[in-house]
């Protein structure tokens, strides 16, 4: 009877570690659809816990996709419609070589030639695009932070929507990809 009531306790306590050590999801409610997304905090801690703080802030609420680019990303999260920059905090360090790849699906920061200047804005890959993002001997990489685990066909259709220039940006879409909300699910 101990033998049984231990291997009891000894199973719940395993379940409890295994729900502890699930990966915290993010959903993304856009005008297209919902994107669930699942970070990485083990692999990429720094990142993880920047966008985790952008998200407990609202401060994806309303912003836009404003770049996308079909067969390779949507990029969001710094710009509300108008192309009106939001204000972010400071940059955070470049993780990357951490076993994560710019692979479909992926989200990672967005970064200006500055391995070292990510803030608010990610891209989620719509192709393999490790070949040209992953560090290489020409860049230093761009940090992949989460993957899309439900909903990588409303990213497929944000990339697939018209697009042209807007105030010396390229490839904006003529009409607004917005971001309703980003909330933490688990």
């Amino acid at each position: 009877m101990k033998r049984i009531l231990f291997a009891v306790l000894m199973s719940g306590a395993l379940m409890l570690g295994t729900a502890r050590a699930a990966n915290p999801v993010v959903e993304m409610v856009t005008s297209k659809g919902t994107i669930k997304i699942e970070l990485y905090p083990k692999k990429a801690p720094i990142t993880v816990k920047n966008f985790l703080q952008y998200v407990k802030d609202g401060f994806y609420d309303g912003t836009i996709f404003h770049r996308v680019i079909p067969g390779f990303m949507i990029q969001g999260g710094g710009f509300k419609p108008g192309m009106k920059k939001k204000k972010t905090r400071d940059p955070i360090k470049l993780e990357v070589n951490v076993g994560l790849s710019n692979t479909t699906g992926t989200i990672a920061m967005a970064r200006t030639p500055n391995p070292n200047s990510a803030t608010a804005q990610f891209f989620i890959n719509v192709s393999d695009n490790s070949d040209s993002l992953d560090p290489n001997a020409m860049s230093a990489g761009y940090a992949v932070f989460g993957k899309v685990i439900e909903g990588l066909k409303v990213a497929k259709e944000i990339v697939s929507v018209p697009r042209g220039n807007f105030n010396g940006y390229q490839d904006v879409p003529k009409t607004y990809v917005i971001i309703r909300k980003v909330r933490l699910k688990k």
